[in-house]
């Protein structure tokens, strides 16, 4: 039995940063793993919001819903630009 007058310790874990491109690059393998076409389940998910298009197969959909769907479009804009017109 611990002491009433002794004060307990508590820590909280700060929740992992995630990158986006690291996100789409699991979510991608994931997908690919299941035999699922990745480009149209993740268009699905970044139209709709509805993570039922993501696999949870590796956790896949939890760590999708760890960055916003912005970000990706964002993240995939910049490097459809970069790719082909620079």
């Amino acid at each position: 039995m611990q002491e009433i007058n002794n004060t307990q310790y508590f820590k909280v874990q700060k929740d992992q940063v995630y990158e986006v491109k690291d996100v789409i690059k699991e979510v991608y393998e994931a997908l690919t793993e299941k035999g699922y076409n990745p480009v149209n389940q993740i268009v699905g998910y970044v139209m709709s919001g509805d993570p039922t298009y993501i696999t949870s197969h590796k956790g896949a959909r939890s760590l999708i819903r760890r960055v916003e769907r912005d970000e990706i479009i964002e993240l995939l804009l910049e490097d459809y630009i970069e790719n082909n017109y620079k």
